[in-house]
C-alpha cells in the first residue's frame, strides 16, 4: 500500500505543478502591446474612434478639460489632456492599454472614483490600440521618441 501511495504522489506532483505553471502563465496578460503611430490606416481608424468615444471629455484636439489637476466638487478629476502637455506619454503602451481597457480603478483601487469608463466590452483590443496610436501620432516627434524610450525601459523590466 505504501509503495502504491508513493507512486501516486510521484505521478501527481508533476501534473499539479504543470497545472499551476500553465494557469499562472495564462492568467498574466503577456501579449505584446505596441502602438502604431506611423501606420496611417490604424491612426485614421483610431481618430474616428477617438472622436466618437473620447473627444467629448478629452477634447477634439486632445487638450483635456480645464483645471484637469484640480478635483471637481464631486471629488473626481477632470479629463486630462492627451497632447504633449498631459501625462499620457509618460506611461508605457501596456499601461495605457490597461488603463483604457480596465479603467483607472484597476490601478488605483476599486474605491477610486473617476468619470473615465473601462472600455472592456465597449472597444475591442484592436480599437483601443488604434485610439492610443492616434493619440501618440499627434505628439511632437521628440515626445514620441521619449515615449519610445519609456517603452524600452518598461519592456526590459517586464521581462526580468
Amino acid at each position: 500500500m505504501l509503495k502504491k501511495t508513493y507512486f501516486l504522489w510521484i505521478l501527481t506532483l508533476p501534473i499539479l505543478g504543470g497545472v499551476y505553471f500553465f494557469a499562472s502563465k495564462s492568467s498574466k496578460d503577456t501579449s505584446p502591446i505596441q502602438l502604431k503611430a506611423k501606420d496611417s490606416a490604424i491612426v485614421n481608424f483610431g481618430g474616428d474612434i477617438y472622436a466618437k468615444h473620447c473627444a467629448s471629455c478629452h477634447g477634439v484636439n486632445l487638450e483635456g478639460q480645464p483645471d484637469w489637476k484640480v478635483r471637481n466638487s464631486d471629488g473626481k478629476l477632470p479629463a486630462p489632456p492627451h497632447d504633449k502637455t498631459g501625462h499620457t506619454w509618460h506611461h508605457s503602451d501596456r499601461v495605457l492599454f490597461k488603463l483604457t481597457k480596465y479603467g483607472l480603478a484597476s490601478f488605483a483601487g476599486e474605491d477610486y472614483q473617476s468619470n473615465m469608463p473601462a472600455y472592456e466590452g465597449i472597444l475591442s483590443d484592436e480599437e483601443i490600440i488604434a485610439v492610443l496610436s492616434y493619440i501618440k501620432s499627434r505628439w511632437p516627434l521628440g515626445v514620441q521618441g521619449k515615449h519610445d524610450q519609456i517603452n524600452k525601459k518598461y519592456n526590459s523590466q517586464e521581462r526580468n
